[in-house]
């Protein structure tokens, strides 16, 4: 990816959301920009309007964080899009956006047994490991029955975000499509900025802008999110409608794995259906009279 490219897609998308109001400036007649000018950026940030328009044109290697703070308070960036502009001013510099550098993930890796071990324990809950190129490496028995639509039935390593653009099932399965494909996306884009030189990321992204016109305007639109905690609605084949509060942990022997545990409340109605999931899973499982 085109790392200055990113930086000036990314700060004028920032810049065209925020409103004269918003800041306590004048509206101004015949402004012919959606949001704030560049010389407003520029005087709300402290920085000359020469500078501030070097960076909005990608030339944003060697800023200093003091600058780049500045320039998240003038078009009030939230904590995730703050850190995505930090790790876009770190891929310029060349510097990791973490201490760690990413092994190069293993087509054919296995995961480790420990790791099938700890998914195994999770016997109430949805638990499932993904990378950072939405990749589903690993799930429990629970999480296969769960995410069997996405899963299938084998061959090439499940993907969220292609079930998310490129399958039809994905409408059935997120009730709340147009809210999930959002996320996906912003979750991408957040991860891209991390990981400008992650090549599979990059054909990932390359293949759902040719095939799904919904990828394509998303990705335009350089929205970040990060994951963390919240709740989603599910519509399961087997047990119908869902709703399950979720938990990302990193795991940090494989940086840029997460794993994700969804649960339901105790005493709903939700938690009562995965309760008979993993019942039918566990019959599913079962094998028959010799």
């Amino acid at each position: 990816m085109d790392n200055r490219a990113e930086v000036r897609e990314f700060l004028v998308s920032r810049r065209a959301k925020v409103t004269p109001a918003q800041v306590g400036l004048p509206p101004g007649l015949n402004r012919r920009v959606p949001g704030l000018r560049r010389n407003e950026v520029a005087m709300l940030a402290g920085v000359s309007v020469e500078y501030y328009t070097k960076l909005e044109r990608g030339a944003i290697a060697g800023a200093s964080a003091s600058v780049l703070d500045a320039i998240a308070r003038a078009l009030q960036l939230d904590d995730t899009e703050h850190a995505h502009l930090l790790d876009l001013a770190r891929a310029a510099d060349g510097i990791p956006s973490s201490g760690r550098l990413r092994r190069p993930a293993a087509r054919s890796a296995e995961p480790r047994p420990s790791l099938e071990w700890a998914l195994a324990s999770i016997t109430e809950g949805i638990a499932l490991v993904r990378d950072a190129r939405q990749n589903v490496l690993a799930v429990n028995p629970l999480g296969r029955a769960f995410y069997s639509p996405v899963i299938g039935d084998g061959g090439r390593t499940p993907n969220l975000a292609r079930f998310q653009f490129l399958d039809p099932a994905s409408r059935d399965f997120y009730p709340d499509w147009d809210l999930f494909a959002g996320m996906c996306v912003a979750v991408m884009r957040t991860e891209a900025g991390r990981n400008p030189h992650d090549k599979g990321l990059q054909d990932l992204v390359g293949e759902l802008s040719t095939m799904s016109e919904v990828f394509r305007g998303l990705w335009a639109a350089h929205d970040v999110r990060s994951h963390g905690a919240g709740t989603k609605r599910f519509r399961h084949p087997v047990v119908g409608e869902v709703i399950l509060s979720y938990e990302e942990l990193a795991i940090t022997a494989e940086p840029g794995h997460v794993l994700l545990i969804y649960t339901a409340e105790p005493g709903s109605p939700s938690a009562d259906r995965v309760k008979l999931l993993a019942s039918w899973a566990a019959e599913a499982r079962t094998p028959g009279p010799a």
